[in-house]
C-alpha cells in the first residue's frame, strides 16, 4: 500500500505521509520516500519541497513493530542503514526541503525532519527521541543530527531523558526555524516555500552546498567551494538577469539557467 503521496504546485513540491494513525517510518515508507524524492529531483519545475504529515502527527516514530520481525542483528542494521541512507540523502539534496511538522514527531519522525533543511513546528508540537524508555537508541543518524542542531549538551539530554519538548522550546533551542498555530502551519511552510522558488534553482543548488560545508565544519573547503560557485554563477542568465532586475527596480524574471 501506497503511504506516501506527492503533488506539484506551481514550483512546490508537497509530499504527504499518510500512514494513520501514527505515520510510523517503516521500512516501506523509507523506500518510498528515497523514489518520492528521485522523481521530484527529475522535475525541474519543482524548486522547493514542502515534507509534512496526514492526520493527527507529523510521525509518532519508527514502526516498532516491525522491529521485532527483523533478525536480531543484520536486519535491523540494514534498517537503519537504509534509514540513514535516505536521510542523507535528504539533507543533500539540491532543493531546499522544509519539514511542517504538527502534533508530534519522535524518534524516526524527528529524525526524518531533523534531514530536512527548514523545519517549522505548530505550537502543540511534541519533538523528541525517546528510544532509551524503550531500551534502544535512534538509528536513523539522530545522535549526530540533533548535536549539529541545538550542541551536544541539548542534544545529549534528550538522547538520555527521552522527554520530548515543545514547539516553542524548539525553537528557543534552534532545533526549528519558526513555530506557528496548527491552523496557520501548511500556509506558513507553503509562503516560505513559494519565497524560495522565487529564486534562480542554480543558486538554490549551490547555496545549499555551500552551506554543506559549514554544517560539517568544514570552513576552509567551503570558502574555497563558496568562491568557486560564487564565478561560476556570475556568468549565467540568472545572475545577469537578477543584477539588471536590481539596476532597473524591477522583479528578476529567472530561468533556472
Amino acid at each position: 500500500m501506497t503511504v506516501l503521496s506527492w503533488r506539484l504546485e506551481e514550483n512546490v513540491a508537497i509530499v504527504t505521509l499518510n500512514r494513520p494513525p501514527a505515520n510510523a517510518i517503516a521500512s516501506s515508507v523509507i523506500k518510498e520516500l528515497a523514489e518520492t524524492f528521485t522523481e521530484i529531483e527529475a522535475r525541474s519545475e519543482a524548486k522547493v519541497v514542502v515534507l509534512h504529515g496526514k492526520g493527527r502527527f507529523f510521525s509518532a516514530g519508527a514502526d516498532i513493530k516491525e522491529l521485532t520481525t527483523l533478525q536480531e542483528d543484520r536486519g535491523v542494521k540494514g534498517l537503519a542503514k537504509e534509514g540513514q541512507d535516505v536521510f542523507n540523502r535528504i539533507e543533500n539534496f539540491k532543493k531546499p526541503v522544509i519539514a511542517a511538522i504538527h502534533g508530534a514527531a519522535l524518534g524516526g519522525g524527528l529524525e526524518l525532519a531533523l534531514a530536512c533543511h527548514i523545519r517549522i513546528a505548530s505550537d502543540n508540537a511534541k519533538l523528541g527521541l525517546p528510544e532509551m524508555q524503550l531500551g534502544l537508541i535512534p538509528g536513523f543518524a539522530g545522535t549526530q543530527r540533533l548535536s549539529l542542531r541545538i550542541g551536544t549538551p541539548r542534544a545529549t539530554e534528550m538522547v538520555m531523558i527521552g522527554d520530548p519538548i515543545s514547539g516553542k522550546m524548539a525553537y528557543e533551542w534552534g532545533l526549528v526555524n519558526r513555530v506557528v498555530s496548527e491552523e496557520q502551519l501548511i500556509d506558513e511552510a507553503m509562503n516560505l516555500a513559494n519565497k524560495i522558488a522565487e529564486k534562480s534553482a542554480i543558486s538554490l543548488s549551490y547555496g545549499l552546498e555551500c552551506l554543506s560545508y559549514a554544517r560539517l565544519g568544514r570552513f576552509e573547503e567551503g570558502m574555497k567551494i563558496e568562491a568557486e560557485h560564487f564565478g561560476d554563477i556570475f556568468n549565467t542568465h540568472d545572475a545577469k538577469e537578477g543584477i539588471q532586475a536590481f539596476i532597473e527596480k524591477r522583479s528578476p524574471e529567472f530561468k533556472d539557467h
